[in-house]
């Protein structure tokens, strides 16, 4: 049986954070991932209270993102809510539109200062690693993929692999989990509707209910060393339908 993780991300629309906790607990989740909102701007008491909450449920966050301007201008505190929370590997998540460099220089230099960003976590025994959306699959004007100069530029990030972006990216994934497997250590799993279908929930659906092909995408990452696979739903209609849906087609599979 799997092991899988509940993207708290998820459910950000459907507060308080309390009954979500106990709402992903009864779907019968033992794990959860944070994103930094939750708890970024927290000071120490509000952290315990977290960590309680987690404990009451029966729940820990080995997990979690954080925002890249936290990460590289507070490592001390980004370090202490993780000590406090358990959380074991950190994945940096997202890059705005206005951030995004334009050619393969500017990429490969991306992941270079994702390396730097990285090292006071790699130093204190933590993963830290990318997680992907779909720009990185976007072609520049010479052909190549900002993800490959990603990770040319940061050889020691392990990846989040974003299975479904990577789909909505127009790319393979099958085809980068084999080029980059070694590095996956979380896999973000969730589904793309049929076309036309849950244009209110952007196009996403519950795992197991989509179109991507999971049950074989499982097997090619068994052979990976990924260590968490974390339910997400973008905006899901009812976020408790999606967590007992998603993961009874993973214990399925």
């Amino acid at each position: 049986m799997k092991t899988v993780s509940f993207q708290l991300y998820s459910a950000r629309n459907f507060p308080p954070l309390s009954d979500v906790l106990k709402t992903v607990a009864a779907a019968g989740y033992k794990q959860v991932e944070g994103y930094g909102a939750l708890y970024a701007a927290l000071d120490d008491a509000a952290i315990e209270a977290l960590k309680q909450d987690l404990d009451s449920n029966g729940l820990t966050m080995p997990s979690a993102h954080f925002g890249l301007d936290m990460l590289e201008s507070d490592p001390v505190r980004v370090l202490q809510i993780a000590g406090v929370l358990g959380i074991r590997a950190i994945y940096c998540p997202y890059l705005l539109p206005d951030q995004r460099p334009t050619d393969a220089a500017g990429w490969k230099a991306f992941g270079e200062r994702l390396q730097a960003a990285g090292k006071p976590y790699r130093d204190a025994g933590l993963d830290f690693g990318w997680h992907n959306h779909d720009f990185e699959f976007h072609a520049l004007a010479d052909g190549s993929l900002p993800q490959d100069h990603i990770f040319a530029g940061g050889p020691d990030l392990s990846w989040e692999a974003d299975i479904a972006w990577v789909i909505r990216g127009g790319a393979d994934p099958f085809a980068w989990v084999e080029k980059y497997g070694s590095r996956i250590t979380s896999v973000h799993v969730k589904d793309i509707a049929v076309a036309g279908e849950n244009t209110d929930q952007d196009g996403w659906a519950d795992v197991g209910h989509g179109t991507v092909d999971w049950a074989k995408l499982f097997k090619v990452l068994s052979s990976t060393p990924v260590k968490y696979y974390v339910v997400e739903h973008d905006n899901p209609k009812d976020f408790k339908v999606t967590a007992e849906r998603s993961i009874a087609s993973i214990q399925s599979y």
